[in-house]
Order: structure tokens, then sequence, then C-alpha cells
């Protein structure tokens, strides 16, 4: 039985949410949202291999953060139900839901079967997660096209 949301929770979710307004944060999450459409595993790779650039911390510093936060969902320290409202965690849904049309690649090319694990295992381990992650799929899907249509313009 999923555990029921307390007062601890709503802290931490405060907590993490504080954690989301840090200034070099809010770069890389604007960067993650705004500006990194990869297209496939190779996109994500380049981005992944230039490390020491300010756009590989982004990715990691994104990735990261949604990774910690699902593991407490996960290991029980954080409300499943709380944590999953889309105020709370929409973006981390909206950040998979990116690089989930070629994760499997992406975790063999990476070589860590791993790789965004705790945050898959959180939103499929619910109907609402599962329900989130199609509707964020085709959401992104239409933004992908928008994107090429105005670059082919």
């Amino acid at each position: 039985m999923p555990k029921k949301p307390t007062a601890t929770d709503a802290q931490l979710i405060l907590q993490l949410y504080d954690l989301r307004r840090e200034p070099e944060m809010r770069k890389a999450r604007s960067w993650w949202l705004g500006e990194f459409w990869p297209q496939s595993a190779d996109d994500f790779m380049k981005v992944a291999g230039a490390m020491g650039s300010q756009e590989n911390n982004w990715l990691r510093q994104v990735g990261g953060y949604w990774s910690m936060a699902a593991s407490f969902v996960l290991h029980g320290a954080l409300s499943e139900e709380l944590f999953l409202q889309p105020a709370v965690s929409g973006e981390m849904v909206f950040v998979f839901a990116k690089v989930h049309p070629f994760l499997q690649e992406l975790r063999e090319k990476i070589g860590d079967p791993q790789m965004f694990g705790n945050i898959e295992k959180v939103i499929t381990s619910s109907k609402y997660g599962r329900e989130r992650l199609k509707f964020t799929l085709k959401r992104i899907e239409m933004m992908r096209e928008k994107k090429a249509m105005a670059k082919a313009s």
C-alpha cells in the first residue's frame, strides 16, 4: 500500500522546491526545458561526452536532481502520491519524456542499464504516472514537430 502523505513529506517537497530555485539549477532547468531537444541517443551523447562544458554540467545536474528525488520515493522517504502531483514532479516527467523514445539505446551507449532508472520506476509504477507519461510524450512530440517546422521555415 502506498505511503500516505504526511507533514514530513510536505516539508521535504518544500526543500526540494527550494533546491530547484538555486540560480545555477534554474539555468540548468531552463536549458533542459527550453533549449535541449535531443532527437536521438547520439544527440544526448554529444552533450554527455562534452565533459566540462556548461551543457554537460546542466545535463548531469538536472538528471541527478530528479534521480535523487525519485530515490526518496522508491525508498519510502517521500509519498509517491504527493510526489507525482504535476506541480511537484511534472518537470521530471517532461525531462524523462524527452529521452524516453531512445532510452534503451542511450543506456547501451553509456553502458549504464540503470540510467534514468529511478525516474522511470517512479513514473511507471502507478497508473497515474503512466498516464502522465503518455500525455507528456504526446506533448513533447507536438513540440518537437513545431520546432522542426519553425527551423525549416
